[in-house]
């Protein structure tokens, strides 16, 4: 027996050691992103022959979910509402495409009227030039979100001394489609889908020492993926299957050495 508690207890410190920091987090400065693997094979793709004006409308949660919480009413959605923000800025950074702002038009029209009416008191000044057109419009969105696709565990406890494991994955997915401006006709579309993994570790100890006296300890910790960093490489592995798609089928070209 003494074997087996000893066993159980050395389980049991391997897995308090696995645990990072029990501490409660500090306050941090805020930090840039961190450039994900998605997005380094976007910038691995060939040299386009040259830089294609796009525009996104819209590019938004399609699904309509709602984050879960027990007994409780929420209006927190499960899935973030700025992709349409993570899809221009994953354009913007690449050198294929050239986003130029849509959603925010009715913004630029009224700085426009304002700077025209500015102008009109002053014969010398230089006419605004037209508005960037594009010549691929981007559509699509996030359309599905699907929680406890595969779920698990892994536990041990004797006399009071145990630990566990325990993981949940979920799924979320979006297409992207890529239309000709003057046709109207999709040239391109194409699907990804991303896994949100959720773990947590827990490690225990429950023990009466002697009559009337219990001794226990209990330490842990959940490890999330941030949705939006999910979105984001869903969005990113999009574009550059987009843009493959697309060299393959002869849609654009890439830069001749």
């Amino acid at each position: 027996m003494k074997t087996l508690l000893s066993t159980l207890l050395v389980l049991l410190l391997n897995g308090c050691s696995s645990i990072s920091n029990l501490t409660p987090p500090s306050q941090q400065i805020a930090q840039t992103l961190e450039v994900t693997d998605t997005f380094k094979i976007l910038q691995a793709l060939p040299t386009p022959a040259g830089s294609i004006p796009v525009s996104v409308y819209s590019f938004r949660d399609q699904t309509g979910q709602y984050k879960p919480q027990g007994n409780v009413s929420s209006f927190s959605t499960a899935v973030t509402q700025g992709a349409n923000s993570i899809l221009v800025q994953a354009l913007h950074e690449s050198d294929w495409f050239v986003p130029v702002e849509r959603e925010g038009l009715q913004n630029i029209l009224t700085e426009r009227k304002i700077i025209r009416a500015a102008q009109a008191e002053n014969p010398n000044a230089t006419e605004l030039p037209p508005l960037t057109t594009a010549k691929i419009i981007l559509e699509g969105g996030i359309i599905s979100y699907d929680t406890n696709v595969k779920t698990g565990g892994l536990g041990m406890e004797y006399f009071g001394i145990g630990a566990s494991e325990l993981y949940r994955e979920d799924a979320i997915s979006i297409y992207l489609r890529a239309v000709d401006v003057r046709t109207g006709q999709v040239l391109l579309s194409v699907a990804t889908s991303k896994k949100v993994l959720s773990q947590e570790m827990r490690a225990g100890f429950f023990r009466y020492v002697s009559y009337k006296r219990l001794a226990e300890a209990e330490a842990g910790y959940t490890d999330n993926e941030p949705m939006s960093i999910c979105v984001t490489q869903a969005i990113e592995k999009a574009l550059s299957d987009l843009v493959t798609k697309g060299i393959d089928k002869g849609i654009w070209a890439t830069k001749r050495s």
